[in-house]
């Protein structure tokens, strides 16, 4: 029996993405993670020149090489980001960029509350822009299972956990009814 209050999928439209042919509902995850700031930091980037512009705007001879701080912050927000792929990690900095191949890498570093670092078999270290423990499940998922999720392998051991007590309390539960005759 159906209700005229019940919910009804939404229609196609031009904006909505079409469905995959798997059947799947939704985009697909990619496989290439890019982290980087986000576009939202321009914003202090405009009140630095707002900042900025008027001390180099009343004095320009003395204090016009202030109107470079935003300049060179403004290219910092655009281009320092890592980008991770199943076949590499490119990491961007502000000058230079490092294309790190999974078969180089030995294993991640994290420093106390810094950048990541990639180690790799000379025992070198190369730091990953932008890439704190958070981000974790973002490498993992564009790793190709080179690197393991902690915090999926904990919701799994605790929702194993959480099936284990209830079938143990079901258990009890049914010892502890007595048959009818």
């Amino acid at each position: 029996m159906s209700s005229s209050q019940q919910s009804e999928p939404p229609r196609p439209s031009s904006h909505t993405a079409p469905e995959s042919p798997n059947g799947a509902e939704g985009q697909q995850p990619s496989t290439t993670q890019v982290i980087r700031l986000p576009r939202l930091a321009l914003v202090g980037v405009a009140l630095l020149l707002f900042g900025t512009l008027l001390p180099a705007a009343s004095w320009p001879a003395a204090l016009g090489w202030l109107l470079i701080l935003p300049i060179v912050a403004c290219v910092w927000v655009l281009r320092v980001r890592t980008v991770v792929t199943p076949e590499a990690i490119t990491a961007r900095r502000f000058v230079g960029s490092d294309v790190i191949e999974w078969d180089s890498v030995k294993g991640l570093h994290f420093p106390d509350r810094r950048w990541a670092r990639v180690v790799l078999p000379d025992k070198t270290e190369k730091s990953l822009p932008l890439v704190r423990f958070d981000r974790l499940p973002q490498l993992a998922a564009a790793s190709g299972g080179r690197i393991t999720d902690p915090y999926a392998a904990a919701a799994a051991a605790a929702a194993e956990e959480r099936a284990r007590a209830e079938a143990d309390r079901a258990e009890r539960d049914s010892e502890r009814t007595p048959e009818a005759p």
